[in-house]
């Protein structure tokens, strides 16, 4: 991580834990708002008006969170209006690096090598650990945001006229909801998984596993009764929220990180939810298989060798590596 602006040793995924040895996850320190005239939402400062080709979008294939920002891009039809840096999906010893792998990208904006670079862009000073994704302002030359769930409200209703208006993944009749059933999905399976995969001791693996399997218990549950997403019959960003953990699911977290009770593919809604996110225009094209694999097997205090899974075999899902 930084600490005064300076990188501090190698990568390391547990940066902080709880008195049970349970991974505690850093909170996000940007977290102004675009906004369709430049007022301040609400959290943060004002000035960061809607304009196309002002804001650049950093992420990385590998990461659920960022994973989030890119579908909201992709849905809302804002590609033109925001530009886009992917990361390569090996962590280095600096965290992410920009980079030729197929599917990265060099950084265009700002010419960095490591995403911490950006940062200290920032903030000279800037402490505390460099993640994605990040939603750059190019006219001021500073993070607007690193904050996932606010970048993805954001490309929601942020900008204005330059994003598609026929699609709305937070309307407000269904608000109150969503934001109810986020903040149970959030703890027992978002950040579950890396709660059980990160865990420093017996008991906390065991009681993030138990959160896993129960939540997902009770999404099976919840899509018995034929509905199409979480909500109904409209995709909603509990869906986005919900998808880019189940994709991953079998891929890496089944095995990298202990979830190994079930995979998505033995429950029968969730494994049918699954391809019908999927199939939605755009969605498959935010998705990279290699990159999640290559991404977790790459963490060292893991997976010391580094050798990635050939499996498991997604072809029914019309993924591949």
């Amino acid at each position: 991580m930084l600490v005064d602006g300076k990188w501090t040793a190698e990568w390391k995924p547990v940066q902080k834990t709880d008195e049970k040895g349970g991974f505690v996850r850093q909170v996000s320190s940007f977290r102004n708002w675009v906004t369709p005239d430049g007022a301040a939402g609400p959290t943060g400062r004002s000035g960061f008006a809607a304009e196309a080709d002002r804001y650049h979008l950093y992420v990385a294939l590998i990461c659920p969170w960022a994973s989030r920002t890119l579908i909201g891009r992709k849905l809302k039809g804002l590609e033109d209006a925001i530009s886009l840096s992917i990361v390569e999906p090996a962590i280095s010893d600096e965290g992410w690096r920009f980079g030729d792998y197929p599917g990265a990208t060099a950084d265009a904006v700002n010419g960095a090598t490591y995403l911490h670079q950006i940062y200290t862009k920032a903030d000279p000073h800037f402490t505390g650990r460099a993640t994605v994704p990040v939603l750059w302002d190019k006219t001021l030359g500073t993070i607007v945001n690193n904050e996932s769930a606010d970048i993805l409200r954001m490309l929601n209703s942020g900008f204005g006229g330059l994003a598609r208006s026929d699609i709305d993944l937070y309307p407000a009749d269904l608000a109150t909801e969503i934001d109810a059933l986020n903040d149970r999905i959030y703890p027992r399976l978002n950040n579950g998984v890396y709660r059980a995969g990160f865990a420093t001791t017996q008991i906390a693996y065991e009681e993030a596993f138990a959160d896993v399997f129960d939540m997902l218990d009770e999404l099976e549950a919840r899509l018995a009764d034929g509905r199409s997403y979480l909500h109904g019959d409209r995709f909603t960003e509990t869906d986005v929220r919900l998808f880019v953990t189940l994709i991953r699911f079998d891929a890496a977290y089944h095995g990298l990180f202990k979830c190994n009770l079930r995979r998505i593919a033995d429950y029968p809604g969730l494994g049918g939810y699954l391809k019908r996110v999927l199939g939605l225009p755009g969605i498959q094209e935010t998705v990279s298989i290699d990159h999640i694999k290559r991404g977790y097997y790459s963490m060292k205090s893991l997976n010391p060798q580094r050798i990635v899974p050939l499996g498991p075999d997604l072809s029914d899902l019309g993924l591949s590596d």
